[in-house]
Parts: structure tokens; C-alpha cells; sequence
């Protein structure tokens, strides 16, 4: 599968202002401090470390080509795929919009069976449609899934497996970003319980099915924000105190940590798992944080549409170089940078058990 890369200097500059503009939301938020790296019990010194790497993946993130003034001047990743799905069920969650809508979009193209598990059924629907429109032959269906509900995901995922023999594909790809505290229907934190807890359980719930149709996938969407989250397993649902920011990047932490804990639970069975930070793209997912909605539009020009966000989920599903690639990070279809606390194979199992006992279920 070739990816063209096109690199400048001009645009290690230009997205340097990017980089600047990211960091600022994040200290707005205090995402980044002492208080959470004395939390996690990671020092000082771990801290700017992934602070430099984080910096380091972000001046090589591609921009928006699709704006005049920056083509021929920007680092860009373009997947040109020839993997056809013909006969292939693929599950997206959070398909209605975004960098999931895209990944809907061309996995359709490539012959698969999409079910776009949406939370909003209406606007579902509409992105649907508009897929249908640009692609006549599009097999798309939806299905309603509230992630912030456990109950949602077990009533989906049972008719999910009445309804469909196999499943092939299984991209966790919703998620909340910077939200105001709030609670999920069972009480979790709405960061952890759902761009994680709900994602835990809808995966478990799968697992067998993916089994029975491996060789088989499933892509986690993380972040670089991964870079300054620490999991509080003391006060895991913020309790104590909130910051949306923090809340935000322990949740992409976690997905980190249940990719490469899956991966090791899955070695031997085909079904491969990893992890993506999808870039900087502008999408409705900042729509909680009006100071990251000012920067992202008034930067927009340095950041990945949707369909660029898009390209390394989709690298990580199809590409037939990792058929056997697992447990991995991936960024701009490549692998990527994972900070220290992302490798820690004590916190992923803990974060593991914790998560089963939270959910009531037993995954060995």
C-alpha cells in the first residue's frame, strides 16, 4: 500500500503556531501541571519529556490541503489504498459526523457493510444519506448506540449479533472532548465512561464475533492528548475535582492502555488491535470548549479536514501490511510515538480490572 509524503520546511514553521495554539487550550484548561503528574506518580522529568515528543508529532502533523495557501508548503499523508471489502461488515461508532462519517464514507467505497452506530439516530440518517449520494452503491445502515448508557450498549449489540453473522471491522471511533461535568446514566464520569468505559464494554460484548470472523480488527481512537493524561485510580470519575481537560486526556490515555491490553489478551486469535491519533481536525468535537472552537476556526487552515483525520483509521483497517501488526500507535499512517505512562503494562491491567468491576462483567 503506498502513502505519499510530501515534507517542507515552511511547514515545520507554520505548524509550529499550531502546535503553540494546542498547548495553550490545553494549559487554559490546566491539562498539563504538577498536580497531575503528582497524582500519577510520574516525575517532572516525564513530564517534559512526552511535553517535547508531543510537540515533536504535532510539527508533523498534515494540514488543511485543500486550502490555496498552503499547498506545496505542508507535510501531508495521503492513503492510496487498493484493499477492497467486498462481503466485509464494518462497525464504526460516532459515524455521523467527523472523521467517523469519513471512515464510513470510504469503507462503503470499498464494498464493505457499514452500520453506523450513531447515539443521534436522526442525524445518523442524514449522514447516511449523504453517503448514499456520493456513492450509489453505499451498503449503510443505522443503528442507535448512547455509549453513556450501558443499557444501550447491551440491547445493541444483542440485536447486533441476531441481525449480523459477521464482523470483520471494529472501529471505536466516538468520543466526547472538553465536556462541562457530567454524569453517564450509570454514573460515570461522561470522559471516561464514554469515549472508554463504553467502548470496554461494546468491544467485550463483540469479541466473540470477531473471533468467529478473524482474521479481523478493531482501531481505537486515541490522541496525542494521551501524552499529558495519568490515570486516577483514586478518584477515577473526578469526584474530588474536575478539570474537563484532564478528564479528557485520562480518557484518551485509557483508550491507549485497552488497546495495547487487548492486543496482548487477543495474540494468537487474529484479530489484530491498535490505537490512532487521528491529528489536529477540525470537527465538532471541541464544540464544549468555546475558547478551542475560537482557535480551531480561526486556525483552521492548519488543521486536518475530517477526510484527512480520517486516513490512518483507515490505514489500520485495511492496510495488508499489518495484518499481523498489533498492540500498536499509529499517527498520519505511521507508527507513532506512545509516552511512558502509555506503555505501562501494570496500569493497563489495572486499568483492565477496574474497568470489568465497574461494568459487572468478567473478561479474562
Amino acid at each position: 500500500m503506498n502513502r505519499v509524503f510530501r515534507r517542507s520546511a515552511r511547514a515545520y514553521q507554520q505548524l509550529s503556531v499550531g502546535g503553540v495554539i494546542y498547548v495553550c487550550v490545553l494549559y487554559s484548561s490546566r491539562a498539563i501541571g504538577s498536580e497531575a503528574g503528582l497524582l500519577s506518580g510520574v516525575g517532572r522529568t516525564t513530564q517534559y519529556y512526552s511535553f517535547s515528543k508531543f510537540l515533536c508529532e504535532l510539527l508533523n502533523q498534515a494540514v488543511h490541503m485543500s486550502n490555496p495557501i498552503m499547498k506545496g508548503a505542508a507535510i501531508q499523508t495521503e492513503l492510496s489504498a487498493v484493499a477492497v471489502l467486498d462481503g466485509k461488515t464494518v462497525l464504526i461508532t460516532g459515524a455521523n459526523t467527523g472523521i467517523g462519517k469519513e471512515t464510513a464514507l470510504d469503507m462503503a467505497k470499498r464494498g464493505a457493510r457499514v452500520i453506523m452506530a450513531c447515539r443521534d439516530v436522526e442525524k445518523g440518517e442524514e449522514a447516511a444519506a449523504s453517503i448514499r449520494a456520493a456513492y450509489s452503491k453505499a451498503q449503510v445502515e443505522v443503528r442507535e448506540l448512547d455509549l453513556a448508557d450501558t443499557c444501550s450498549i447491551r440491547a445493541f449489540a444483542q440485536q447486533f449479533l441476531r441481525d449480523v453473522n459477521q464482523l470483520h471491522i471494529l472501529i471505536n471511533n466516538a468520543g466526547v472532548m472538553m465536556c462541562p461535568y457530567t454524569k453517564t446514566i450509570d454514573g460515570f464520569e461522561m470522559h471516561i465512561g464514554v469515549n472508554h468505559l463504553g467502548h470496554f464494554l461494546l468491544t467485550y460484548l463483540l469479541i466473540g464475533q470477531l473471533k468467529r470472523s478473524a482474521p479481523a480488527r478493531i482501531v481505537v481512537l486515541s490522541s496525542l492528548a494521551h501524552n499529558f493524561g495519568w490515570i486516577r485510580f483514586h478518584d477515577l470519575h473526578s469526584q474530588g475535582s474536575y478539570n474537563s481537560g484532564l478528564a479528557y486526556c485520562q480518557s484518551k490515555l485509557a483508550n491507549g492502555l485497552f488497546a495495547r491490553e487487548l492486543a496482548r489478551r487477543l495474540k494468537d486469535t487474529n484479530v489484530t488491535v491498535n490505537s490512532v491519533h487521528p491529528g489536529t481536525v477540525n470537527s465538532d468535537l471541541t464544540r464544549h470548549s468555546t475558547l478551542m472552537t475560537i482557535f480551531f476556526t480561526v486556525f483552521s487552515m492548519f488543521l486536518k479536514t475530517p477526510r484527512e483525520g480520517a486516513q490512518t483509521s483507515i490505514y489500520c483497517a485495511v492496510a495488508e501490511e499489518l495484518h499481523s501488526i498489533s498492540g500498536k500507535h499509529f499517527s498520519d499512517c505511521a507508527p507513532a510515538f506512545v509516552a511512558p505512562q502509555g506503555r505501562s503494562e501494570e496500569t493497563a491491567r489495572r486499568l483492565w480490572d477496574v474497568s470489568c468491576e465497574l461494568l459487572g462483567i468478567e473478561w479474562d
